[in-house]
């Protein structure tokens, strides 16, 4: 193998801000570049110098285009970096859209804490001038190093496993990978003939609960806040969790199984992120598609309203219950549902329901871990609305489905590096993978460079 090493300088025993830099004979690659996410945007850690010189950066690899992967990569090119930088198309066309929305809450966070924002739009246009279109399975040369390409990871629309070939050796990134229950995805590509894996581990220490019925919990919850005049809400990440449920409620109408109430969209980052899934059909799983060719609005129905602008967002106060709010941000770390948390947490006939992982320190985990009171944008918030969880709706695989990817590879397998999940999955996985595979693995720490 030629000369390699790998850092950690994000992803590293927590779950966000996933950044990792390959070096491979002189040139410097970098796998992602995200946001560290549980607080605020722009808080210290975002703020921090990188670790490394962007300006001698070559190449950027995007896996997907949630925050926590791409949300830093303005800032790398403010700090210089002016490399290529490689994804899928989706990837790109959802990474205009996320980074653009990021940046416009970043400025209003920043403003109220008197702060300089850690971009500016030029540098987002920047990025994006960077970028070069990959197709799954296409072979991009490394100099003379060796190649790469990008497999379906699953995870989210345009969403990549990212494999390198060099001097005879397999390097597998993960970025996150897709849970086999998606919605509208096919299932993620298999891993095979790997030498060393970078493997996420959000859920590593942990089983789904709903997979199998998590349709009909939340055909439950719209009944169940229906018949209790209530507001469903629903904190939801603006990719694929949104256009996953938008789907499902379009068919429970479709069929006749939930009271016809009004649903708001109250996210116009999920508003255009739908647009971008409307965009590339031809990356759903083949039964969506042939459903697709008999009902071209996968995600309208009839009651269903688009909210845009602050004032229409307010407006829905004046609606009467029953209803249901779908808003960001998904953590429940800013966005618009904290409007609706202040409003309706302490209504008892209201339902909040959580669809999507939630960081440690955030508002949404906080809930679950059942606060009787909470506070929202300066003031105290009591909580009597109930809180429920879908675990089904998650993007990522499940402790057994990443333990299954690892087998499909382990008689090749050398090193096992286990990244984007808490210290206690992280190390959870990683023990797993020794115990049942007898491969070296390892929950690396921020800032630790291997040679490969």
């Amino acid at each position: 193998m030629k000369n390699v090493s790998l850092s950690f300088f994000g992803g590293a025993q927590e779950v966000t801000g996933a950044c990792y830099l390959l070096e491979i004979d002189g040139h410097k690659i970098l796998v992602d570049c995200g946001l560290f996410q549980g607080s605020r945007f722009a808080d210290e850690k975002n703020r921090n110098s990188f670790p490394f010189d962007p300006k001698l950066i070559e190449i950027l690899i995007v896996t997907h285009a949630h925050i926590d992967h791409i949300g830093r990569i303005p800032k790398l090119y403010h700090d210089g970096f002016r490399g290529k930088i490689y994804s899928t198309l989706a990837t790109k066309d959802l990474m205009e859209v996320v980074l653009t929305d990021a940046l416009m809450l970043m400025e209003k966070e920043c403003k109220f804490h008197k702060e300089e924002p850690l971009y500016s739009i030029d540098d987002v246009r920047g990025v994006l001038k960077l970028f070069q279109q990959v197709d799954y399975y296409q072979k991009i040369e490394i100099g003379d190093a060796g190649y790469f390409e990008l497999l379906n990871s699953g995870h989210i629309l345009g969403s990549s496993f990212i494999k390198f070939s060099i001097g005879g050796k397999i390097i597998i990134f993960t970025g996150d990978v897709g849970s086999t229950t998606s919605v509208l995805l096919p299932l993620h590509d298999d891993i095979r003939n790997a030498s060393i894996l970078i493997i996420e581990s959000a859920y590593g220490n942990r089983i789904h609960k709903h997979t199998m019925d998590k349709t009909m919990m939340l055909e439950r919850a719209i009944e169940d806040v229906t018949r209790r005049k209530g507001t469903l809400m629903m904190p939801v990440f603006a990719t694929e969790r949104t256009q996953d449920v938008l789907f499902e409620i379009n068919t429970m109408l479709e069929f006749k199984r939930i009271p016809d109430i009004p649903v708001f969209l109250d996210s116009p980052l999920a508003v255009r992120v739908t647009e971008v899934f409307k965009r590339h059909p031809d990356l759903y799983k083949d039964e969506i598609k042939m459903l697709l060719r008999a009902h071209k609005h996968l995600f309208d129905f009839k009651h269903l309203k688009f909210v845009e602008s602050k004032d229409d967002s307010k407006k829905i106060n004046n609606v009467p219950a029953p209803k249901m709010v779908l808003a960001g941000a998904g953590m429940m770390t800013g966005g618009r549902i904290l409007h609706h948390a202040v409003r309706y947490l302490p209504d008892p006939a209201s339902i909040l329901l959580i669809v999507g992982w939630q960081a440690a320190g955030s508002l949404g985990r906080r809930l679950l871990d059942h606060a009787k009171e909470v506070k929202i944008r300066g003031q105290m918030v009591k909580v009597r609305a109930e809180i429920r969880i879908i675990d089904g709706y998650s993007a990522h695989a499940d402790e057994l489905e990443l333990t299954n990817l690892i087998a499909k590879t382990k008689d090749s397998l050398e090193k096992v590096f286990v990244v984007q999940g808490e210290p206690d999955a992280s190390m959870s996985l990683a023990q797993t993978v020794k115990d049942n595979f007898g491969i070296w693995a390892e929950a690396p720490r921020f800032g630790e460079k291997h040679e490969l």
